[in-house]
């Protein structure tokens, strides 16, 4: 009890805002809440419930693998989505949580991934397109044709419509090419 106390009077006085200056306390006034960009804004495209069909491609000599599952997007305080993928990979259940979000100070798209069959946390860094339409995010990533090494990644959203967008993820090859290796869309279900 008396640490929810001590808490709560902490909390009390951020809140207030107060500063001691000279042995006096005197009250300030608090920064004004920051609010959401148009940048922001947009990323409320990926908000609802979406059906997403995808294929993969891990290699030269390997089938490609057809990917089904849903995606869950919601938003957090006007300032971030979270998405929540769930399907199958290779025959296993595999879900991914990836936020995005709009740093003004960087005036960069930035988020993370992390996924159920890795312990590797992606950072995001990206813009949109001139039409608005297309979202890069770019990552650094460990490279699944060099193990031990690490290579330019790309997730691309393009909206073609407010109820589909395509997906796009590459990577960049030791010759600066970029390799797609799996493609898709998702049609919102709501």
């Amino acid at each position: 009890m008396k640490f929810f106390c001590a808490h709560a009077v902490a909390i009390g006085l951020l809140v207030v805002g107060f500063s001691v200056q000279g042995g006096r306390v005197m009250a300030q006034e608090m920064p004004p809440a920051a609010k959401p960009t148009a940048e922001h804004q947009w990323l409320e495209k990926f908000v609802g419930q979406w059906a997403t069909d995808c294929s993969a491609n891990m290699g030269p000599d390997q089938p490609a693998m057809e990917c089904k599952g849903t995606m869950s997007s919601r938003n957090l305080g006007g300032f971030w989505v979270i998405n929540e993928m769930k399907g199958e990979m290779s025959g296993a259940p595999m879900v991914g949580i990836q936020t995005v979000g709009f740093d003004p100070d960087k005036e960069k798209f930035v988020g993370t991934w992390i996924d159920s069959s890795t312990s590797f946390m992606w950072k995001y860094e990206g813009s949109l397109d001139e039409d608005k339409t297309t979202l890069t995010l770019n990552a650094k990533g460990p490279n699944f044709f060099a193990e031990g090494k690490l290579a330019n990644f790309q997730d691309i959203y393009e909206f073609t419509s407010d109820d589909e967008f395509l997906l796009k993820s590459q990577i960049q090859g030791e010759d600066g090419k970029w390799i797609v290796f799996m493609s898709g869309k998702g049609t919102r279900v709501k």
